[in-house]
C-alpha cells in the first residue's frame, strides 16, 4: 500500500485550454434534454403493475416515515432495498399519494447521475466532449424510460445515483490511495447502492477495469494489490447476493421448470436483444414474454456467433484502444446478475436492465468515433443529430407511461402473445367500468395461457360485476384449484355462491380465506353476512367484531353488526347503546347521507329506547330513500316510524327451520 503511487491529475495544460464555461454549459445541457424527455412524467399517474406493491397499496410506505425502522429489518416486495422504500415513504410524506412527487423524485435523481457520470468521465479522462456523449446518450436513450417514468423503479434510479457516488468516490481515492477516509467513502457509497437496488452488485469487477483504463493502474508489481484491495467490496457483494435469492425466493423459477440450457439460450438472446434495442429501439414494452419453449436453436447460435465476434474484435483491438474492452467487459459483466442464468419472473428481459450496463457500449462507441479521421464539424454534427433523434424517441416513448391503459396499449402493440398485457389492461378496464371490453382482454390471455390462476381470478371478478354470476363461479371455482392458496379468490368465489344462494357453500369458501389468512378483514365481514343470513346470529356478530378489530374504520362492518345489535332477533344478543355507538361512527365515516346507514341509527335508537331519535332519524332516512327511488327501503321505513311512534322497536323475525 505505501508502495502505491497516486494517479496524476488531469494535466494543468488540459485544463486551461478548456475554458471554464464548457462543463458548466454541459451540465446544464445534459440537465435541459433529460428534462425535455422526461419532464411530462411528472403529470403520470400510478400504473397497476407493481406500483401498488410499492406505493398505494403498501401500508408501511403510506405509514411515511414511521416504519423507519421497519424497513432495514424486513424484505419488502421481495428484495432487501430499504433505501428504496426509505425514499418513498418520504415521498408519501411529502406529497401524499399524488404520483406527480414521485416522478419528480425518479426525474432528479436521474437527472443527478446523469451529471456525475459526465463529471467522473471527465475528471478521469479530461475528454470533455467524448464524456458528454456518452452522458447524454445515458441520459436519453429510450432505453431508460422503463427506468425513469416507472414509481415502482425507483430503485434503479437510487441505485444508480450511489452507483455515481461510488465511482466518484474511487477516483478520489484513487489520488491518494494511502488515505483509509477516502476507501471509507468508497465503502459507503457502495453500501447505500446496494440497499438501493442489488444490481450494482458487479461494482467492484467495474472498478477494477478502471484500474485497467482510464485510471492506468495496471502493472505486474501491482496487480496483486489492486484484487486486495477490492476484497471488502467483494464481500460485500457476497453478502447482497446472499440476501436477494433469499428475499426473492417466491420469484426464482426453479429449474425443473426452465433447464439451464434454455437459461442460457434466453441469456445469449438478451445479450443480443439489448445490443439491437440499443441501435434501433423500437417496439420497446414493460412485459417481453418469454416463449413457452424458448428460443429456436438458430437464433440462440446466431448470438453466439455475434457475441463471438465483436468479442474477437475487442481483444484483437485492446492493445491500443483499452476502451474497447473495458467498455465491452462492462456491458457484458454488469448484466451477468440480470441476464436470466438465476430466472427471476415470466419476462424474457427488461429494458431497465441495461440502465446501467449499456454505459460501457456508449463509452466505447464516443472513444472510437473520436479515431474518425473526418472533420470534426461534421463529427459534431452528426453525434449531435444522434442525441436529437433519441431525444425524440425517448420523448415518444415516455408519452406511453402516462398511465395503465396507455401503457399496456401500447405493450400489446408492441408484442405478440402477451397474456400479462391482456390481464393487466383488462384489469384498468374493470375499474374504468367497462367490463366487456375488460373480458374480451381476459379471454383472449386465457387463450395464449390457459393455465394461468390469476387470469381465471379475474375474469371470473369481471364475470361476476355483470351479473354473469354463474359463468363467474366456473372460473372462480378453477382460480382456487390452480392456486388453492388464494385467499382472495376463495373469499369472491364465497361472495358468488352467495348470490347463487348457496349459502353453505358460500360459508365454507370465506373460511378456507380466513384459514388462509386470518386477518382478512373482508372474509370476516362476507362470513358474518352469510351467518346473519342463515340466522347464526351471534357467530354472525363474532365475525363482524373481528373484521372491526383489523379495520376499525370500516363503515360496512360498522353498520352490519349495528344492526344485529338492534334489531338482532335474540334479545341476549341486543345493545342499543353500542349499536347506537357503531351506527353513529359509520354514518360520520360516510358524510351522514346514506339511507341505509340511517335506518340501522334509527332502529339503534329504538332498542336504546330513544324514540324521538328514532322517529326523527328514520324520518330522515326515508327522504333519502323516496329521493334516490328506493322504494322497499322507504317502505319498510314507513312501517318501521309508525312502531317507533308507538315506543315499539324493530327486530328482525326470528328464523323457523
Amino acid at each position: 500500500m505505501d508502495r502505491q503511487e497516486p494517479l496524476p491529475e488531469v494535466p494543468a495544460a488540459a485544463n486551461r485550454r478548456e475554458r471554464n464555461w464548457r462543463a458548466p454549459a454541459v451540465c446544464v445541457v445534459l440537465a435541459a434534454i433529460t428534462v425535455a424527455v422526461f419532464g411530462q412524467t411528472t403529470g403520470f399517474g400510478f400504473l397497476n403493475y407493481d406500483d401498488s406493491i410499492y406505493v398505494y397499496e403498501n401500508a408501511k410506505v403510506t405509514a411515511g416515515l414511521k416504519g423507519l425502522a421497519w424497513v432495514f429489518t424486513h424484505a419488502d416486495c421481495n428484495l432487501y432495498h430499504p433505501l428504496t422504500m426509505l425514499s418513498l415513504m418520504a415521498d408519501y410524506q411529502l406529497h401524499g399519494l399524488r404520483a406527480g412527487g414521485y416522478h419528480l423524485t425518479n426525474v432528479l435523481l436521474h437527472t443527478a447521475s446523469v451529471i456525475l457520470l459526465f463529471l467522473i468521465l471527465r475528471q478521469m479522462t479530461g475528454a470533455l466532449w467524448r464524456s458528454a456523449f456518452v452522458a447524454a446518450v445515458f441520459a436519453i436513450h429510450p432505453l431508460r424510460v422503463e427506468s425513469v417514468a416507472w414509481v415502482a423503479e425507483r430503485k434503479d434510479v437510487l441505485a444508480a445515483f450511489f452507483f455515481m457516488l461510488t465511482l466518484g468516490a474511487y477516483v478520489h481515492y484513487v489520488r491518494k490511495p494511502n488515505s483509509p477516509a477516502r476507501y471509507l467513502m468508497v465503502v459507503l457509497a457502495f453500501v447505500a447502492g446496494l440497499l438501493s437496488k442489488p444490481t450494482v452488485v458487479m461494482l467492484p469487477f467495474v472498478l477494477l477495469l478502471l484500474d485497467y483504463w482510464p485510471l492506468n493502474r495496471f502493472e505486474p508489481r501491482k496487480l496483486s494489490w489492486l484484487v486486495l484491495e477490492k476484497i471488502p467490496l467483494l464481500a460485500l457483494t457476497a453478502g447482497a447476493c446472499a440476501m436477494t435469492v433469499l428475499a426473492a425466493e417466491k420469484l426464482i423459477v426453479p429449474s425443473a421448470h426452465i433447464s439451464m440450457a434454455s437459461r442460457i439460450g434466453n441469456a445469449l438472446v438478451s445479450y443480443a436483444v439489448y445490443l439491437r434495442q440499443m441501435i434501433w429501439p423500437v417496439d420497446l414494452a414493460v412485459f417481453y414474454p418469454r416463449p413457452a419453449t424458448g428460443y429456436p436453436a438458430w437464433t440462440v447460435a446466431l448470438s453466439l456467433l455475434l457475441l463471438a465476434l465483436i468479442t474477437g474484435g475487442v481483444l484483437a483491438f485492446q492493445r491500443k484502444r483499452r476502451w474497447l474492452l473495458v467498455g465491452w467487459l462492462w456491458y457484458l459483466g454488469m448484466l451477468l446478475p440480470m441476464i436470466g442464468l438465476v430466472h427471476v419472473g415470466e419476462f424474457a428481459h427488461a429494458d431497465r436492465y441495461t440502465y446501467l450496463p449499456q454505459i460501457g457500449i456508449y463509452l466505447a462507441v464516443a472513444w472510437l468515433v473520436a479515431e474518425w479521421q473526418v472533420n470534426r464539424v461534421a463529427l459534431a454534427v452528426l453525434l449531435a443529430g444522434v442525441v436529437i433523434i433519441l431525444t425524440l424517441c425517448a420523448k415518444n416513448q415516455a408519452a406511453h407511461w402516462k398511465n395503465s391503459e396507455t401503457l399496456w396499449t401500447h405493450t400489446l402493440a408492441s408484442t405478440t402473445n402477451n397474456n400479462v398485457a391482456h390481464v393487466n389492461l383488462g384489469a384498468d378496464l374493470v375499474k374504468e367500468g367497462r367490463l366487456d371490453e375488460a373480458i374480451s382482454h381476459y379471454r383472449e390471455a386465457l387463450q395464449i395461457n390457459p393455465g394461468y390462476g390469476k387470469l381465471d381470478y379475474n375474469l371470473g371478478i369481471a364475470l361476476l360485476k355483470e351479473g354473469k354470476v354463474d359463468e363467474a363461479i366456473n372460473h372462480l371455482q378453477k382460480a382456487v384449484q390452480i392456486n388453492p392458496d388464494d385467499a382472495d379468490a376463495h373469499n369472491n368465489l364465497g361472495i358468488a355462491l352467495r348470490q347463487k344462494g348457496r349459502l353453505d357453500e358460500a360459508i365454507n369458501q370465506y373460511q378456507e380465506a380466513l384459514q388462509i389468512n386470518p386477518r382478512f378483514a373482508k372474509a370476516h365481514y362476507n362470513l358474518g353476512n352469510a351467518l346473519g343470513q342463515k340466522g347464526n346470529v351471534s357467530e354472525a356478530i363474532a365475525q363482524f367484531q373481528q373484521a372491526l378489530e383489523i379495520e376499525p374504520a370500516d363503515p360496512g362492518v360498522l353498520n352490519n353488526l349495528a344492526w344485529l345489535l338492534a334489531a338482532g332477533p335474540e334479545a341476549s344478543l341486543r345493545n342499543g347503546e353500542k349499536a347506537v355507538e357503531l351506527a353513529r361512527q359509520a354514518n360520520e365515516l360516510t358524510g351522514g347521507e346514506r339511507p341505509v346507514l340511517l335506518h340501522t341509527l334509527a332502529a339503534a335508537f329504538a332498542e336504546a329506547g330513544r324514540f324521538p331519535e328514532a322517529v326523527e332519524t328514520a324520518q330522515r332516512a326515508l327522504r333519502l330513500a323516496e329521493a334516490r327511488s328506493n322504494t322497499s327501503l322507504a317502505r319498510q321505513l314507513q312501517s318501521e316510524i309508525q312502531s317507533y311512534q308507538l315506543g315499539r322497536a324493530y327486530y328482525i323475525p326470528a328464523q323457523t327451520h
